[in-house]
């Protein structure tokens, strides 16, 4: 990629647990968003915003360069998290659905994003979720 590149390019990407079973308890949560954050953090072109979810599905708030690949870069994500975690944290603790969802948005709406992000649980306790934000395009297999 060029030297010669600007770009705002924000991303809300959300995924879910296999079947959305609550999966992310308390015990694997904060590893495993420590995880994300430090692949997050050392993809060339990346910039994470914020991360947080609740038992059953996860939300990131990033940027990306236009060179990175999201599907795979998303994919990548996805696989080597639920590996780390039943590896290193708890055995056959965690299994993705197939699919994600990702919304692009303004550098105007990023504090939203984030806010809305950093409250996942608040959000969902209350019934007080954005359609637009929570949708995904799973499928059990």
């Amino acid at each position: 990629m060029s030297d010669a590149v600007y770009s705002e390019i924000n991303y809300h990407i959300t995924w879910h647990t296999k079947t959305s079973l609550p999966m992310i308890t308390e015990r694997i949560e904060d590893r495993l968003y420590h995880y994300l954050t430090h692949k997050i953090l050392e993809t060339p072109g990346a910039v994470l915003h914020a991360i947080g979810g609740i038992q059953t599905h996860i939300h990131i708030g990033v940027s990306l360069q236009p060179n990175i690949l999201v599907s795979d870069w998303i994919g990548k994500l996805k696989g080597s998290s639920s590996y780390y975690i039943n590896h290193e944290v708890q055995p056959k603790a965690l299994e993705w659905q197939r699919g994600y969802g990702i919304v692009t948005f303004g550098t105007k709406d990023l504090q939203f994003v984030i806010d809305y992000i950093n409250n996942q649980k608040e959000h969902h306790k209350r019934g007080a979720i954005y359609d637009r934000l929570e949708k995904y395009s799973g499928e059990d297999g």
